[in-house]
């Protein structure tokens, strides 16, 4: 080979290892910088990660010296959580929600339309809540869970529904200041679930067997919960004038059986409702929509009667518990059996038993007038004769408050209701134990006769 071919072979090697050597160095920095980038976007995903994380966050209340409350637990189809029906910037204790079980704590998108929120909130919360969790909606008065598992979506109320979103309003037009131990669900499992809260006051529950047919349903729960932990179970009879005596959620002598009443303005609406039941209360009411923010509608029923009173009543409990210094709720064992659990001014023991507040309640019903009917109204006229047969002891609603409070606290206690109104609802009390059992929650010393834990005379 010539001199010139050996430097042009040379050369050609020369830059063959030059370009070799560039692409090993080119591959490098590619690799040098993907793995920055990859890193970059790690770092990137976990800050955007932080930064949602502490989106999702809020204040939390270590208080121990608490307002004085009660809880109400409503059992039914759902609730939207997302209604200012329902916020409040007041933060639940964390004793109350370590005493009520709460598993997970959901911190709710609180701007934006009803979808808007849920979507923001679906990977985050909704998507992870199991049939075992009690969750804590913050920023709002519910504490909610769905042990029966059958929806789409725990706790939030049915897209197609409502239902139990309307209820949770009535309870909380009577008592805005309650707390709300929300079950979605239709079974004994679901009254169950509301029943084992020590916490819980009262349960509420709108639903049943079309017609009251006498079919078994969910009194296994509330017996359990009325005789077993001395709790106050309101029932929803039904919207028919069938006899309530058979109906499971509102004929057990251990509940609240609730019929509707036509209140002042309320247009073509069923007065004569669940036929023979303990008490009626406010058919129609406005409560909050289920799927937007901070819409209403006018609904009618039993269904809303129900917690309007089981409202009422928590109210009085709250009250009574402020009056004389009960800082606790429900009437478990520790509390050994009592809902009020106090002091009077004197340092005395003042207590208050389920038997007493449906005492109470049974005292403070009235008769509407029949010279206020107006026939052309589309209403049914509570008759003169016998007017138990159709609203049990009478109506109650808001004006009721104040006279059972003067009762319980003992400054002025309430004249016995007159001899043939107790004789009517006594046939109506045996009639309910024959068919669902003797009630049997009455404590030794507020017995009467055979039946006074619910209609004693004093």
């Amino acid at each position: 080979m010539s001199v010139a071919g050996n430097v042009a072979g040379a050369l050609a090697d020369e830059i063959i290892d030059t370009w070799l050597n560039w692409r090993w160095w080119r591959n490098w920095i590619v690799v040098i910088l993907l793995v920055l980038a990859g890193t970059w976007l790690h770092w990137q995903m976990t800050w955007d990660d932080a930064d949602e994380t502490q989106a999702r966050t809020g204040e939390t209340n270590s208080d121990t010296d608490w307002r004085h409350y009660s809880v109400v637990a409503p059992v039914d189809t759902g609730i939207n959580v997302y209604h200012d029906h329902f916020r409040t910037d007041e933060v639940y204790p964390n004793w109350l929600l370590e005493s009520l079980g709460v598993t997970k704590t959901c911190y709710i998108t609180l701007e934006g339309s009803w979808e808007e929120r849920y979507q923001a909130d679906k990977e985050y919360c909704w998507d992870n809540i199991t049939t075992s969790d009690i969750v804590y909606f913050y920023g709002t008065k519910i504490i909610g869970t769905s042990p029966d598992g059958l929806t789409d979506i725990h706790i939030l109320d049915d897209p197609s529904d409502g239902h139990g979103t309307a209820v949770t309003g009535a309870v909380l037009d009577a008592n805005p200041d309650a707390v709300i131990f929300f079950v979605e669900g239709f079974s004994t499992k679901a009254v169950r679930a509301a029943s084992n809260q020590p916490l819980v006051d009262i349960i509420s529950t709108s639903f049943g067997a079309i017609g009251s047919l006498p079919v078994p349903g969910i009194e296994t729960g509330t017996y359990e919960a009325v005789v077993g932990n001395n709790k106050i179970h309101t029932g929803a009879a039904d919207n028919t004038p069938s006899p309530a005596v058979q109906d499971a959620t509102a004929g057990p002598p251990w509940s609240i059986g609730i019929a509707g009443y036509a209140e002042e303005g309320d247009d073509q609406k069923e007065t004569m409702s669940g036929s023979y039941p303990d008490i009626a209360a406010d058919w129609t009411q406005v409560l909050p929509n289920h799927d937007d923010t901070d819409g209403y509608h006018e609904t009618s029923g039993t269904s809303f009667a129900t917690p309007r009173t089981a409202g009422i009543l928590s109210f009085i409990l709250q009250e009574l518990r402020e009056e004389f210094n009960d800082v606790g709720s429900g009437a478990s064992t520790e509390r050994e059996g009592y809902l009020v659990d106090g002091t009077t001014s004197e340092g005395e023991s003042f207590t208050i038993r389920n038997s007493e507040v449906r005492n109470a309640l049974n005292l403070s019903a009235w008769y509407p007038s029949f010279t206020t009917w107006d026939p052309f109204s589309g209403t049914t006229p509570v008759s003169p004769v016998a007017p138990c047969t159709q609203v049990g002891w009478g109506v109650v609603n808001m004006s009721n408050i104040e006279p059972m409070l003067m009762h319980l606290n003992g400054t002025q206690p309430m004249d016995n209701r007159p001899g043939d109104v107790v004789l009517c609802m006594n046939i109506n009390q045996e009639a309910r134990e024959a068919y669902w059992g003797v009630y049997p929650s009455a404590p030794d010393d507020v017995l009467v006769s055979d039946r006074e834990a619910i209609f004693r005379e004093e």
